[in-house]
């Protein structure tokens, strides 16, 4: 917390024991960061322009702390080495860096900072937001003193997180992973403490802690669900930003990483954290190894686009206190000003061979010896970088998909960053998957922002877009040097996620309230899409609510008929509420933590979500793995994908071009003797429609699911009709009709 001189922090400066030369070198010099060996840990430092590193063992707390020093041995290409005695599990250390301080050519050397290791395997401590974790000299209220441009003489280590050397000469069996195949893919947006946080059946010291989300009770339900992973938001050990502290927030969503190596310890039971890093690592591997046990894979959100140091003026913590040139992106040849494409104050800079090495070397860890299954990267383009320059086969993303440990794990980007030529959605290249924001656009689109369009007598769009991403985004899916390029299943299709409204708050607002934010509801985006149905926020009307549920029944028929591979977002469900919080990342309250007490309107809602998965995972027709061209020669001479207007005829251009045209029907044919044909028959009209089914397919249909339903139990007991019947298809709804 901030201090004035009356009010010194209570916490005191460790003493310094003694300043030693290590004993002997590294083992493996070419191995960075600090491991167990017999005998002691050895330690390798990434610091090319320092005259000096130390590695800091910090022992005691309060008046006992104390610290020892000792100074590492300069080796090649910037390597810092050394072999350090008599230290084992549990042992706090850091590291100081000397060296020149030349802010103007990127030169941050301070050797008052205590630093993180960025290779350390766990982190401990929090950060004291106070002017001795700043490198430059600030005053009480953390700004920069004028005329005093100096490196700030105040020691940092009371006041900062340490590294903690930890075994991790894991000798667990083998890690098993699902191996789900992409096309049976179903993935589940979740944070580990919001998840369970509320969950019944859950006890409640494993509430909100990475066993509580792989307790009985969460596997029950992701399993009940359908779903077969989870995506996590990122569990990498992080820091809260300055601007949030001084607000008294904090930074719950975790993208503002202090270790890319260590998980996030506040995640753990209060037993593992008590017992030390040791044993929050042992619950990580647990929470993998139980839902690898029920089938459900483990993908982590990762943040390797900028870090925790945020903006020149930020703290010194560690990657700036190391090789600032090297690891961040800088504007212009110089090095004096931050190339920012992220949003958040750096950018690590991928030209470099260090960052690349440090990235790969994390993801490895967390699939070999964690045993996760995959991760999506958070502002992906920062990532293939060179400069201002987007490439596709940047050498990262080439030695990713090459790597013999990362190439076959689900990797999944989001495609974009702030920077200039930012958005690059469809130009990732194999095996990389990408979050589908035009499918997240068009679905929004035509449910909701056209579909209030129309009620109050306006016009929406034409239905290309939309047949375009029911048709598993071949526009940006289906171009590459293979032929038919990554197909459907590398589009990640969602409509919610983390970032924005939540399904139900999309259709009961029309406007963001994120007053409590503290930013005067000017952070999150204006371009939601949304239509509170006639009232803002919350009613008790019964009309108003009746068909904010089936617009919310609408998208998630639509998104398991796409081809494609689906997300859902935690709670959406059963329709939770952020009250209208469009960007609750500041949060960690009732505000965000699921709600798990359901009205029976949420029961019903979730009934249908799990039809839906059910439907999609039986029946191979409605999850295409490619885009597959009319093969004359099949086992049966339909068409794979074919487009009908309400009268069962071909779309005609004019159709698709006509913005009055709300009906569309989707004709899937079965790819194998075994598969059922599907047909999706979609009004989106303000009115019901007569509607007349395809003929071009089987003989008979059986009505499997409609959107009209409040609960799958409102099917009729006969449901079969016979191609070519015309049936009243209610005003805004989907259904949906297999081959009987």
């Amino acid at each position: 917390m901030l201090f004035t001189e009356t009010d010194p922090p209570t916490t005191a400066t460790p003493r310094l024991i003694g300043v030693e030369r290590v004993i002997g070198s590294a083992r493996h010099q070419d191995r960075y960061g600090t491991h167990l060996v017999p005998g002691g840990v050895d330690t390798v430092v990434h610091a090319p322009q320092a005259t000096a590193v130390e590695f800091c063992l910090l022992d005691g707390e309060g008046e006992e702390a104390t610290e020892r020093r000792f100074r590492l041995l300069v080796g090649e290409h910037g390597r810092w080495h050394g072999h350090i005695p008599e230290v084992g599990p549990g042992q706090r250390y850091g590291l100081r860096v000397h060296g020149p301080w030349d802010p103007a050519h990127g030169q941050f050397h301070n050797p008052h900072k205590l630093l993180t290791d960025p290779y350390a395997r766990a982190i401990v401590g929090s950060l004291d937001l106070v002017p001795a974790v700043y490198g430059h000299i600030v005053d009480d209220y953390l700004r920069p003193v004028p005329g005093q441009d100096g490196r700030d003489a105040r020691d940092s280590a009371a006041h900062v997180p340490h590294g903690v050397v930890v075994d991790d000469r894991f000798d667990d069996e083998p890690v098993q992973h699902p191996d789900t195949p992409w096309g049976r893919t179903v993935i589940y947006e979740a944070h580990v403490r919001g998840l369970t946080r509320r969950l019944p059946g859950v006890p409640e010291h494993l509430r909100g802690t990475y066993a509580g989300l792989a307790h009985p009770a969460t596997v029950a339900h992701l399993r009940d669900l359908g779903v077969t992973a989870v995506e996590l938001l990122p569990i990498h050990a992080k820091v809260t930003e300055p601007a949030l502290t001084m607000r008294g927030v904090v930074n719950y969503w975790g993208y503002n990483t202090l270790g890319y190596f260590a998980p996030e310890p506040s995640y753990a039971t209060q037993a593992a954290q008590s017992a030390g890093p040791d044993a929050v690592l042992a619950e990580v591997k647990g929470m993998v190894k139980l839902l690898h046990e029920a089938g459900i894979e483990v993908i982590l959100d990762v943040v390797y686009n900028h870090t925790c140091e945020g903006g020149t003026d930020g703290p010194l913590l560690s990657w700036r206190g190391l090789d600032n040139a090297g690891y961040y992106l800088h504007d212009g040849a110089g090095h004096s000003h931050y190339l920012d494409v992220t949003g958040c104050g750096n950018s690590l800079d991928f030209r470099n061979q260090h960052v690349v090495r440090m990235t790969l070397d994390s993801l490895r860890y967390w699939v070999q010896e964690v045993g996760v299954d995959g991760f999506r990267f958070d502002l992906a383009t920062t990532m293939g970088r060179k400069g201002t320059t987007f490439l596709a086969d940047h050498p990262f993303l080439v030695a990713l998909a090459c790597d013999p440990v990362l190439g076959g794990r689900k990797l999944i980007a989001e495609p974009w960053d702030l920077g200039p030529g930012g958005w690059r959605t469809g130009q990732f290249a194999a095996p990389i998957a990408e979050w589908n924001d035009r499918y997240r656009d068009v679905l929004r689109t035509f449910w909701i922002s056209d579909a209030a369009a129309v009620v109050n007598g306006g016009y929406g769009h034409d239905l290309r877009d939309l047949a375009t991403r029911l048709a598993g985004s071949a526009d940006m899916f289906a171009h590459s040097p293979v032929p038919g390029g990554r197909g459907p299943i590398a589009s990640l299709n969602f409509v919610t996620a983390h970032d924005g409204f939540t399904l139900r708050d999309l259709v009961s607002y029309d406007h963001k309230h994120n007053e409590n934010n503290g930013e005067d509801n000017r952070d999150g985006t204006d371009n939601n899409r949304s239509w509170n149905h006639g009232v803002e926020g919350e009613t008790d009307e019964p009309e108003i609510l009746a068909h904010r549920r089936r617009t919310i029944r609408n998208i998630l028929g639509t998104m398991m008929v796409s081809a494609g591979t689906p997300m859902i977002t935690a709670g959406d469900e059963f329709g939770r509420t952020q009250h209208g919080n469009n960007n609750a990342y500041c949060h960690d309250d009732e505000s965000v933590w699921v709600d798990w007490d359901l009205a029976p309107w949420q029961r019903d809602l979730q009934a249908t979500t799990e039809l839906l998965l059910a439907l999609r995972r039986r029946n191979r027709v409605l999850r295409p793995a490619r885009f597959r061209p009319f093969d004359p020669h099949a086992f049966r001479s339909r068409p794979a994908l074919a487009w009908f207007d309400e009268h069962g005829a071909t779309m005609s251009l004019e159709r698709w071009h006509d913005v009055n045209r709300r009906v569309l029907q989707m004709f899937r044919g079965g790819e194998r003797a075994d598969e059922r044909d599907a047909l999706i028959v979609i009004n989106g009209a303000a009115n019901p429609v007569h509607v007349t089914l395809s003929s071009d397919g089987p003989e008979f249909y059986e009505l499997v699911w409609d959107s009209a339903w409040e609960h799958p139990d409102e099917r009729p007991s006969t449901a079969s009709v016979p191609a070519g019947t015309t049936l009243e298809v209610p005003e805004l709804s989907t259904r949906i009709y297999l081959q009987a």
